[in-house]
């Protein structure tokens, strides 16, 4: 009797360690992507386009469409890509542009601009005719817009509204009543995901850049032992610009420093313009091209493939916000500008007018001083080189780091703050 008892509890404990392998295999897989996108083609006319997508797996797609602008949403779970470089950067068609990328996890994006109103027709997943891959296809036809109207993914504006995403470090309630041994310092490297940013002549991504100087500055930041160091991403995610003001917000930073590296278009005299500048919010911008600068980053969303936002509300809000801020936190960004010149000057160019102003949608923030810092121009063949420079990296982070000690030295001196 033991012995069958002992066997059936052998038995037991090997069923369950199966069970618990197999949950854990399952796991382990369904952390890496399912699928992988290999080749993006478009075909056709300004009539009729066909999106053609290549998978070494099937996924269950979503498609939708959207106006203001006009675009095409696909939405694919599990999916990485390895196209060329390039891809989706020559339109064909009724297509102006593509992009893709993560939009959040587990959950890639493909965004599709056309050049006027669309319906989908004929989408498909179909096995490869010469391969063990999969072929997603769909046709775009022209439509009236009054039949398109906001799109068929009008709907799906809540989307916006997202929580953001939880964050490594617990967060601090807005108020700062608690005491904190350690300032605490949000990093915003801009873009991300399905939001590339801006693209050099030789291909290199903004997302990319100012993600490898956030975490420099990180590092370089956190080394010290005197700052809490945050980041609103830490890898190539799209996060919308709601999501990077509520976790500063939801975790009462002291800092917000958001890294940016634009480009310019040939007509506006890009191989000529070069250099780093700091933005601080603004109601009204300091000059036009502080204006440009604001309204380009402000679309982020929209390239991303979110709802647009209703603009007059928008407006209203922005007047209500910067209405709300404290004296004291806009003198504060005004300080750490100034502060950020002279530290940066000394190891990096800077642009003609190093300081501006506009009202950047990241910097809407009643509770902590903050700035966007455009580290250069990839437009310009010198700031592509050093932008692209791991060693220069490291020298923009230290002066950015530098900067932040002597502000918050100055703090403290004054007021015993952190």
């Amino acid at each position: 009797m033991g012995t069958r008892i002992g066997s059936l509890i052998l038995k037991g404990a090997i069923l369950l360690l199966a069970m618990l392998m197999h949950a854990w295999l399952h796991g382990a897989a369904r952390a890496a992507p399912e699928a992988t996108a290999t080749a993006a083609h478009l075909s056709g006319n300004k009539t009729r386009t066909t999106f053609r997508l290549d998978l070494t797996a099937g996924v269950t797609a979503e498609i939708f469409t959207l106006a203001n602008p006009y675009r095409v949403i696909v939405d694919l779970p599990d999916v990485s890509f390895r196209l060329p470089d390039g891809t989706g950067q020559t339109g064909h068609g009724l297509v102006a542009a593509f992009r893709y990328g993560l939009f959040a996890e587990r959950k890639a994006r493909v965004v599709i601009d056309t050049a006027g109103p669309v319906r989908i027709e004929r989408a498909a997943m179909t096995a490869a005719p010469r391969s063990d891959g999969i072929v997603f296809t769909f046709d775009m036809v022209t439509t009236a817009p009054e039949s398109f109207g906001a799109g068929t993914g009008a709907g799906k504006g809540a989307e916006a509204e997202r929580k953001a995403p939880p964050s490594d470090a617990a967060a601090m309630p807005p108020e700062k009543t608690l005491q904190r041994d350690k300032a605490v310092i949000m990093i915003d490297p801009g873009h991300g995901g399905i939001d590339g940013g801006a693209v050099s002549a030789s291909n290199v991504l903004e997302k990319d850049v100012v993600l490898a100087v956030a975490k420099q500055l990180g590092k370089q930041l956190g080394t010290t032992g005197r700052y809490d160091v945050r980041m609103t991403r830490a890898s190539d995610v799209f996060i919308s610009l709601d999501q990077r003001v509520n976790l500063s917000l939801e975790q009462g930073v002291d800092l917000f420093i958001s890294l940016h590296a634009d480009s310019l278009a040939e007509d506006r005299g890009a191989r000529a313009i070069r250099g780093a500048t700091i933005y601080t919010l603004s109601e009204r911008a300091s000059d036009e091209h502080a204006r440009r600068m604001a309204e380009k980053e402000n679309a982020s969303d929209l390239v991303a493939g979110l709802k647009a936002p209703d603009i007059e509300e928008d407006e209203q809000v922005t007047g209500i916000l910067i209405d709300l801020m404290k004296r004291e936190t806009a003198n504060f960004s005004a300080d750490f500008s100034n502060t950020l010149v002279n530290k940066m000057k000394r190891k990096v160019a800077l642009s003609r007018v190093p300081q501006r102003a506009a009202a950047f949608k990241v910097l809407k923030q009643t509770h902590a001083p903050s700035v966007l810092i455009e580290l250069g121009y990839l437009s310009h063949p010198e700031d592509e080189k050093l932008l692209n420079s791991p060693d220069w990296h490291k020298q923009v982070a230290s002066s950015i780091a530098s900067a932040v000690d002597a502000y918050f030295a100055k703090r403290t001196a004054t007021t015993g703050a952190p």
